[in-house]
């Protein structure tokens, strides 16, 4: 009887709440891990280890198949997708993360600055965030790329422009939660100001949390990249990227070149699942 009691009791404990979600698996994560070292060294190493230009002509060699003299394949100019897709990846990733980056900042102080403003200002500031966030993003970020159309610029600025207020909305909350706290009432009641105070105590706090913000919106800006420049309105044709290699691909799809798509959409999937479990992860756990 009393066996049977207590292992109703582990099972209560163990048991999860109702509703709960389970993070990654350890051996998703690791593979996660794993999936993006190896495309961010096939990124990186690839250009180094091949100095040659991506965008070299040679329509001799124009859609062929993958092959060992080319293991992606070629596009209908001759174009190795191997070298292409490889500066499309890097290209992709420097513009998601410059582009979380300065949202995270952006957000950071936008948070912090109505967190110490308080009362009917701070409140009146969230509420234009919220009205910024009910806008659609890439409603938004059509019209922010439309100012910089066919730049590396583009990208950054709509990331930066329309994903920073769930990082503000984040920060304003921890830095809320802190000010209800007796050490800080004590610590402003000695004569340290607010603004000290969450610059010395509560900025430091949310690090992690900014960490993983960002780690979150680097997948997220993989696609707006992509989408925004297979639209015409991210990067120049030339710069090599996974959204130019896209639109490439789509065009060349009806002649039979099924690779000159599905390497650059492959490589797409693979990065945005391997950053978004990997950081999801981390989330989870926290």
């Amino acid at each position: 009887m009393d066996s049977d009691v207590s292992l109703a009791r582990r099972r209560r404990t163990d048991a999860s709440p109702p509703g709960a979600r389970r993070g990654p698996s350890r051996s998703g994560r690791v593979t996660c891990a794993v999936v993006l070292c190896v495309l961010v060294v096939y990124a990186v190493a690839v250009p180094m280890v091949f100095p040659v230009d991506p965008n070299l002509v040679d329509y001799q060699t124009g859609a062929q198949g993958p092959s060992a003299a080319h293991p992606f394949g070629t596009d209908v100019a001759g174009r190795d997708l191997f070298l292409r897709s490889a500066a499309g990846l890097r290209v992709s990733l420097l513009a998601a993360l410059a582009g979380a980056a300065g949202a995270v900042v952006i957000g950071t102080v936008v948070g912090a600055s109505c967190a110490v403003i308080g009362g009917g200002v701070g409140r009146w500031c969230l509420r234009g965030v919220d009205a910024l966030n009910a806008v659609p993003h890439l409603l938004l970020g059509i019209v922010v790329a439309s100012f910089f159309r066919g730049s590396l610029l583009a990208i950054v600025m709509v990331v930066m422009l329309t994903h920073w207020t769930q990082t503000a909305r984040m920060v304003r909350s921890e830095i809320l939660s802190l000010r209800q706290q007796d050490q800080f009432r004590a610590a402003v009641s000695q004569g340290f100001t607010r603004a000290q105070l969450i610059r010395h105590v509560g900025l430091p706090r949310v690090l992690g949390h900014l960490g993983v913000a960002s780690g979150l919106l680097v997948p997220h800006a993989v696609w707006h990249e992509s989408t925004l420049t297979f639209l015409g309105l991210g990067m120049p044709p030339h710069l090599p990227s996974l959204g130019s290699l896209l639109q490439f691909g789509q065009e060349s799809l009806l002649s039979g070149s099924w690779w000159s798509l599905a390497v650059p959409a492959g490589l797409l999937v693979l990065t945005t699942v391997s950053l978004a479990g990997l950081f999801r992860s981390r989330v989870s756990h926290a």
